[in-house]
C-alpha cells in the first residue's frame, strides 16, 4: 500500500533478558510488582507501533462518564504473554475497541485492537489507541511481541449468535503459539451497564498441521463465544451510533 498508515508494523519479539533484568530492577527497588504496569508507559511519548499512552488514559477516563464496564474472567490472561481475544461484535458497534479499553484497564496493561483503517484521519487516531490492522501479518507480529489483542468476530444481526471467527488471525495465533480466548460483550444503549466476560482458552480438538488446523480452532472459537452469550442471559445492545456521547459503545 503506498499510505504510510498502510504498512504492516513490524513488532519486535521480546527478550527474556530484558524481562529478567526489568524484574531485578524492580525486586532490588522494592517496588512490588502489583502496583505497576506490568508494561512500562512514559506518558507523553508513543510506544514504537504508534499507541500514546496518554491519549489512551484521556479516553478512558472520559468514558467512565458514560458507563460502567464489568470485565470478568480477566484471570485467564497470562501476566505477561500474548494472547488472542475474540469477541462477539455488531456492525458499526466498536466492540473490539471497547473491550480492549476495559481489559486494559482490568490487567493493568496496554492491550491493542484489530481494525484500524488505513485511511487518514481516522486510522491515525485508531493506531495512536492501539489499533492495528486487519492483516494477519501484523497480528502475529503483536502477539510474538507478548501483547494483548482483541478482535472481532463478524457481525451477526441476530443479537445472541455469534458470527464467523476469522480463521486467519487464529492462524496468526498459532505461529505465535499463544492462546486464543472467547469473549463475550453486551451493552445497555439506555443505561450505563456493559459487561466483557472472557472465557478460557479454547483448546483444537486434535492436533493437526496445515490450513485445517487454523480452521477447526476458529470453529470452536465460535462455539465457545456463542456458549458464553448463552450463559450470559438476555442481552442488551447499543445502536448503530454507539460512538455519540449520548448512546452506548460497544455492544454485542
Amino acid at each position: 500500500m503506498s499510505s504510510s498508515l498502510g504498512r504492516v508494523i513490524n513488532f519486535p519479539a521480546r527478550r527474556g533478558t530484558e524481562l529478567a533484568t526489568d524484574a531485578m530492577s524492580r525486586a532490588t527497588s522494592g517496588i512490588n510488582a502489583t502496583a505497576t504496569r506490568l508494561t512500562a508507559e512514559h506518558m507523553g511519548t508513543v510506544d514504537d507501533w504508534g499507541r500514546d499512552p496518554r491519549l489512551v488514559q484521556v479516553i478512558t477516563t472520559l468514558s467512565h462518564f458514560r458507563w460502567s464496564v464489568a470485565v470478568g474472567g480477566e484471570e485467564h490472561l497470562k501476566r505477561r504473554k500474548g494472547a488472542l481475544i475474540v469477541v462477539n461484535a455488531r456492525r458499526f458497534a466498536l466492540a473490539p475497541i471497547f473491550s480492549a479499553l476495559a481489559i486494559s484497564e482490568a490487567v493493568d496493561r496496554p492491550v491493542r485492537f484489530v481494525g484500524r483503517p488505513d485511511t487518514a484521519p481516522i486510522g491515525s487516531l485508531s493506531r495512536r489507541i492501539g489499533g492495528l490492522l486487519d492483516h494477519p501479518d501484523e497480528v502475529a507480529g503483536a502477539l510474538s511481541a507478548g501483547e494483548l489483542v482483541v478482535m472481532g468476530a463478524e457481525h451477526d444481526p441476530r443479537l445472541r449468535e455469534a458470527g464467523i471467527v476469522d480463521h486467519a488471525h487464529v492462524g496468526a495465533a498459532m505461529l505465535a503459539s499463544v492462546p486464543v480466548f472467547p469473549a463475550a460483550t453486551s451493552s445497555n444503549p439506555m443505561g450505563r451497564d456493559a459487561r466483557v466476560e472472557i472465557g478460557p482458552a479454547t483448546r483444537p480438538g486434535r492436533k493437526r498441521r496445515g490450513p485445517l488446523a487454523e480452521l477447526e480452532l476458529a470453529d470452536r472459537v465460535r462455539a465457545d463465544i456463542q456458549l458464553l452469550l448463552d450463559e450470559m442471559g438476555e442481552l442488551r445492545t447499543g445502536t448503530p451510533l454507539d460512538w455519540l456521547p449520548i448512546t452506548a459503545i460497544g455492544g454485542s
